[in-house]
């Protein structure tokens, strides 16, 4: 049901889901009973308990106790703790992230993919890097690749792009203070404005290698050095199999299999949906593509809805979160 879920059959598909997550998920089995939360009651998506995220941190989440095949490590910072996901099928989430890149960009093979992810590719249990990985073998080119140190390498291959366009489209895909490290590098980016179709996606924040700074002060940067319009993003994290993407301006289009609600600041267990007036609260996740895990997450993002509409946009962190792989930048 979850492959092809349709905006009609989300909240049917969910609610069946938390109900088999809710009696075959121990710790969040665990989780539903301290909450006095009888499932069977449950009609509505913003009655069902969403699970902290801190849990990935000291607990195994597994549904039905699956053959795990992976585990997927959150970046943190030194000296944190890490969340791990378990992942029992990795064909599964390179289905759906496929998927989802797919439906909002079109088909990889249209693709040269050039992956500018230092602190990602320094670890190797990152769900971005295996993910891109992924799309980079769809891509089947001999331009598409993982720089890691230097960006010498990086700028010859978008060289002969620009000198070479084979009406692809030029995905430059960086952690965003890797991508304002090159910008304020001295060199020169100008020949990048031959690219006829160029994207540039960032992700990730500034890792704690940089000073934050406002999502629109990151974007002008980025416009200004690298000769695009706009900026695209990624939102995902290493607990939610699937991602979110923008093509400008910080407003993310929610996966078919993602769902957000918020959490009032001032009290965690009132939820509403975008149809709701609350200005702004904490993203609570439901991905239905966490078959094997926990679809049902309370992130320490905050977030708005924009307008009437599922889209939304990621405006920072509650104090005292941890600094994650996710783009999160103030704006």
């Amino acid at each position: 049901m979850v492959r092809n879920v349709t905006s009609a059959d989300f909240a049917y598909i969910a609610l069946e889901l938390f109900r088999f997550q809710a009696q075959h998920n121990p710790v969040y089995a665990q989780y539903v009973h301290l909450r006095n939360v009888r499932p069977a009651l449950i009609k509505r998506l913003m009655d069902i308990p969403f699970m902290p995220i801190g849990f990935f941190k000291n607990h195994q989440i597994v549904t039905q106790s699956p053959d795990i095949e992976a585990v997927f490590e959150s970046s943190g910072t030194t000296g944190s703790q890490n969340s791990r996901h378990f992942v029992a099928d990795l064909a599964w989430y390179d289905e759906i992230s496929t998927r989802i890149f797919e439906q909002q960009y079109g088909a990889l093979h249209r693709f040269h993919t050039l992956a500018l992810l230092p602190s990602y590719l320094e670890r190797n249990n990152s769900s971005l890097v295996y993910m891109v990985q992924q799309f980079i073998k769809k891509n089947n080119s001999n331009h598409a690749g993982f720089f890691l140190n230097t960006t010498d390498a990086l700028r010859q291959h978008l060289q002969e792009l620009a000198q070479k366009p084979d009406g692809r489209t030029v995905l430059l895909w960086g952690v965003t203070f890797a991508l304002l490290d090159w910008a304020e590098s001295g060199q020169d980016l100008s020949f990048l404005r031959q690219i006829p179709n160029l994207i540039v996606m960032e992700t990730g924040g500034m890792k704690g290698r940089r000073r934050e700074l406002l999502r629109q002060e990151v974007h002008a940067q980025i416009t200004a050095a690298f000769g695009v319009s706009s900026v695209h993003s990624e939102y995902g994290m290493t607990e939610l199999l699937s991602q979110s993407y923008s093509v400008g301006e910080g407003v993310f289009v929610p996966a078919a299999t993602m769902r957000l609600l918020l959490r009032d600041i001032n009290d965690p267990f009132a939820l509403c949906d975008h149809t709701a007036p609350l200005r702004y609260g904490g993203i609570n996740v439901i991905d239905l593509a966490n078959i094997d895990s926990c679809a049902f997450v309370e992130t320490q993002d905050l977030g708005r809805f924009v307008g009437n509409s599922p889209r939304f946009e990621v405006i920072g962190r509650f104090d005292n979160s941890d600094v994650r792989g996710c783009n999160l930048l103030i704006g």
